[in-house]
This record gives structure tokens, C-alpha cells and sequence, in this order.
């Protein structure tokens, strides 16, 4: 089988545009993966802020004791 110089161009630029997809699907898979740390983060910190909520309800709800 032979291959005429418009087939090697035709699958040189084939192999240059996948690894161009390629390059850009890492570089978006490096977005999700941050933005997916900082939800997890946010989640952690809204837990956080609900246990000190309630340990201040706590707090002001309970009587004074005289030392």
C-alpha cells in the first residue's frame, strides 16, 4: 500500500488536532479537580460554621453560674 504525500499531510494534521483535544482535555481536567477542592472545602467550612452556630445557641441559652 502506498501513501500519497496528501494522506501523510491528512494524517499529520489528523495526530496534530488529537493531541491539541488531548492538551485541552488535561488542562480542563486540572479545572474540575480544583473547583471540585474548593467545594469540598466550602462543604467542610459550612459544617464547621454550623457546629460553632450551634455550640453559640448553646452558650447564650445556658444560665450564668456565679464563680
Amino acid at each position: 500500500m502506498t501513501f500519497s504525500l496528501e494522506m501523510v499531510i491528512y494524517l499529520l494534521g489528523l495526530a496534530a488536532t488529537a493531541g491539541a483535544i488531548l492538551a485541552r482535555i488535561a488542562a480542563l481536567e486540572k479545572k474540575v479537580e480544583r473547583h471540585n477542592s474548593v467545594l469540598e472545602r466550602t462543604y467542610r467550612l459550612e459544617e464547621w460554621r454550623e457546629g460553632v452556630e450551634r455550640r453559640l445557641d448553646e452558650l447564650r441559652h445556658t444560665p450564668a453560674q456565679d464563680a
